[in-house]
C-alpha cells in the first residue's frame, strides 16, 4: 500500500511505501543527468510527463515535478509505477552501489558536523521529503547539498539558515555559517 505525504514543497509529493525501496541509503536522481547506476524503475519514472526529479530512501520515495503537470494526473502514475514494481520484484529498488573512496580525512570537527546532520537534521529534512548530504568544511564554513524535495523548495534557504545552521553552530562550536551548493 502507497500513501502520499505533502511535502513544504508545493511541486514535491512524498510517497510512502511498507516495503524498503533503497538499502544502500538515500539516492537523489534528476532528469537529463546519467547516473553510472542506470536504475530502470528510475529511468522509467524519469521519463514521466512533468517528473524533474526523484529521490530515494529506505521507505519513501520523494518526486519534484515541473509546473506543466498536476499532482491529480501524475500521483496515480507514480503509485502505479511503484504498485507494479513491488508486484513483479520482491527486493527494493536500490539494492548495491560502490561505496566512492573517500579522500578526504575527517577530522574531529568534521565528525561532529556529520553526527549532528545525521542525529538531529537528516530525521527532520526527510519527514519533509528530502535529504541533507554533508559536502564541506572549511574556514568556519560548512556546505551541504539538499536533496529531494528540499531541493529548490521556496523555505529551504529559511530551512538552511534558521534551522541548520543555528543547529551546527550550538553544537559544533568552530561553524559559523552553512550554505547550499
Amino acid at each position: 500500500m502507497i500513501q502520499t505525504e505533502a511535502t513544504p514543497n508545493p511541486d514535491s509529493l512524498k510517497f510512502l511505501s511498507e516495503k524498503t525501496i533503497s538499502v544502500v541509503g538515500t539516492e537523489e536522481f534528476q532528469k537529463g543527468v546519467k547516473s553510472l547506476n542506470t536504475v530502470p524503475f528510475v529511468e522509467e519514472l524519469l521519463n514521466f510527463k512533468g517528473v524533474e526529479l526523484i529521490l530515494l530512501s529506505e521507505k519513501f520515495l520523494t518526486v519534484k515535478k515541473t509546473k506543466e503537470v498536476s499532482w491529480n494526473e501524475l500521483k496515480p502514475m507514480v503509485i502505479s509505477h511503484l504498485n507494479d514494481y513491488f508486484e513483479k520484484n520482491n527486493e527494493p529498488i536500490l539494492k548495491n552501489k560502490e561505496k566512492p573512496k573517500d579522500s578526504t580525512k575527517n577530522d574531529e570537527t568534521v565528525d561532529k558536523i556529520i553526527e549532528v546532520l545525521d542525529t538531529k537534521i537528516r530525521p527532520a529534512v526527510a519527514r519533509d521529503g528530502g535529504d541533507i548530504k554533508f559536502k564541506s568544511f572549511e574556514n568556519g564554513v560548512v556546505k551541504v547539498q539538499l536533496q529531494g524535495s528540499c531541493s529548490g523548495c521556496p523555505s529551504s534557504l529559511m530551512t538552511l539558515k534558521q534551522g541548520v545552521q543555528n543547529l551546527l553552530k550550538h553544537y559544533v562550536k568552530e561553524v559559523n555559517s552553512v550554505e547550499a551548493v
